[in-house]
């Protein structure tokens, strides 16, 4: 049978180059997204096909998140890899936050993150599957105030208390961290630096699909990937 994969937030960039590429290579690929209209316009360019399921839904909300993944078993009957995509960033710093900006910004990197794996374990279990998190390189090295960072500390940390609880399970576990990438994630922050050196959606897709196709007894826990140029 085809694999069957789930990725949140992955109407745009790093999710949707993930997506594209595991259809290629022959994935049932379930998608979703809290924009419906970005969702549509994903999955024209995708080549919308049988294998291909996009889900509105907010990553953040449990409800939206036990009813995706009970909407991929009744389609396709198993899950074999959930990545935990959905994310964002603020403009300023602590400093300068919004108190519900702020709010919004830790449930759906952290909060989300465990929704997602807290609903997909039983599955993952039976299937011996994989379950990737998409962090950052901000989650391994600190900027002054920035509460993002925090988030992906937090969300690696998740990984690996994940990885603990059902290793002995047979359930893979990977933190995929990029550097600056070149996607819609830096719009809220006022474009990509200029003066920064940086990687494609699609090299950071190439990096989860290496690690989702692992073979059975093999758990790469932990990639770091940044443009060649990038010191930080």
């Amino acid at each position: 049978m085809e694999p069957v994969t789930l990725i949140t937030g992955g109407s745009t960039g790093i999710g949707a180059a993930t997506a594209r590429a595991l259809l290629k290579q022959g994935h049932r690929v379930a998608v979703t997204g809290r924009d419906a209209g970005k969702l549509a316009a994903f999955a024209t360019t995708a080549g919308a096909s049988e294998r291909l399921l996009t889900i509105t839904g907010d990553a953040s909300e449990a409800d939206d998140v036990a009813a995706t993944v009970r909407h991929v078993l009744e389609l396709w009957g198993q899950l074999d890899n959930v990545i935990a995509n959905a994310g964002f960033s603020l403009p300023g710093n602590l400093e300068t936050h919004a108190p519900e900006d702020m709010r919004a910004m830790i449930l759906t990197n952290v909060l989300g993150p465990a929704l997602l794996i807290q609903e997909t374990l039983p599955h993952l279990r039976t299937s011996k599957g994989r379950i990737v998190i998409i962090g950052s390189v901000a989650g391994v090295r600190h900027t002054p105030g920035n509460l993002y960072s925090v988030t992906k500390w937090a969300a690696h940390a998740l990984a690996e208390n994940t990885r603990l609880l059902v290793g002995q399970d047979g359930v893979g576990v990977t933190v995929v961290a990029p550097g600056i990438v070149d996607t819609p994630f830096w719009h809220v922050r006022g474009g990509t630096p200029e003066t920064a050196a940086t990687m494609t959606a699609e090299q950071i897709a190439d990096t989860i699909v290496f690690a989702i196709n692992q073979p059975a007894g093999v758990d790469i826990n932990h990639i770091t990937v940044r443009p060649t140029g990038q010191v930080g």
